[in-house]
């Protein structure tokens, strides 16, 4: 990896958090980096996916919509018929519900999306379709997984239960809400136990190498449906975790939840490097804030205008990502 291709995206990037800092923004700093590790679970999940079936799923934001409406099912309608309902846990605004059913989500969430795989995508596979149109029909994909949503649940906001809690105060009059540390951690936690997996477990491995020659990994006797497999497990879970902590840091969940954020994950691989794991997360991170921190200078609706500009730079500039390879 040549780090001398991007030191020049680093120095634009710190010298403009450092201006945010001296004029009074830190709390958008913050709250970005809280943005961007929730952003960095669905971009995680798209780039593996990319890594590996070298297509570009543009199911992964509804995906992330549907983990969050799943989870709140959970935590509304079978925890709570059970009376399973938990007062919200010290500072935070939720209860021990919704951190238990967040598990269950990505598990009930990895069941769909490997069924998904050999009801649609693995038929595309087998028939030689083109990585094009693979990707359009991961399109179709979200465009059923949003009509699904908006039949089962509506199109009104729904909400997850919460008590209004105090923000945390902290020096140069930084306010953080209490959610996005124990959000925050979490993201964090997950991605770290993605990385383990890739780098010390068999099947990680395997991952690995399929991602980087396909074939040689064929013919050395690697199976790749189970790579494909734990490829698909891996991105659901992530998405689903995603969309869960996105609803709850924001209060709220609708059924283009996941459209508005899917431009924002892209932005994140891209920025990062198609296929590189680490570099959607430092991807992620760096839109988080960077949406974040335009909100001191823009209206709030121009976030994913922000998204799409940076993408587009880092495509004209330096077209494989900070950690792709070498141009």
């Amino acid at each position: 990896m040549n780090i001398k291709n991007y030191d020049y995206f680093w120095v634009i990037f710190i010298i403009a958090l450092s201006a945010l800092i001296i004029f009074g923004q830190p709390s958008l700093i913050i709250n970005g980096l809280l943005l961007g590790f929730i952003y960095s679970l669905g971009a995680i999940g798209l780039t593996l996916v990319f890594g590996i079936l070298k297509f570009g799923n543009f199911a992964q934001g509804d995906l992330m919509t549907l983990g969050g409406y799943i989870s709140l099912t959970i935590v509304t309608v079978i925890f709570a018929g059970i009376g399973f309902t938990g007062s919200a846990l010290g500072p935070f605004t939720f209860g021990l519900p919704i951190i238990l059913a967040i598990p269950l989500t990505m598990i009930l969430t990895s069941l769909i999306v490997v069924t998904l795989d050999q009801l649609i995508y693995k038929r595309l596979r087998t028939q030689q379709a083109s990585t094009m149109l693979i990707s359009i029909a991961s399109l179709g994909v979200a465009i059923m997984i949003r009509g699904l949503v908006q039949f089962l649940w509506g199109n009104e906001p729904e909400y997850f239960p919460r008590e209004s809690k105090q923000f945390y105060m902290l020096p140069l009059d930084i306010r953080i809400p209490p959610d996005n540390v124990i959000l925050g951690l979490m993201a964090v936690l997950m991605t770290l136990g993605v990385y383990l997996f890739l780098k010390y477990t068999k099947y990680g491995k395997f991952m690995r190498a399929t991602a980087n020659n396909p074939n040689l990994s064929l013919s050395t006797g690697i199976n790749t449906s189970i790579v494909i497999m734990w490829t698909w497990i891996i991105s659901g879970s992530l998405a689903a975790a995603g969309g869960t902590m996105l609803a709850v840091s924001q209060a709220q969940i609708l059924p283009m939840t996941g459209w508005k954020i899917l431009l924002p994950i892209f932005a994140s691989v891209i920025l990062g490097g198609i296929g590189k794991p680490i570099g959607a997360l430092v991807g992620a991170i760096i839109i988080g804030i960077s949406m974040e921190a335009s909100t001191a200078w823009l209206n709030p609706t121009y976030k994913p205008a922000v998204a799409f500009t940076i993408m587009i730079a880092m495509l004209l500039v330096k077209p494989n990502g900070l950690f792709g390879e070498k141009d």
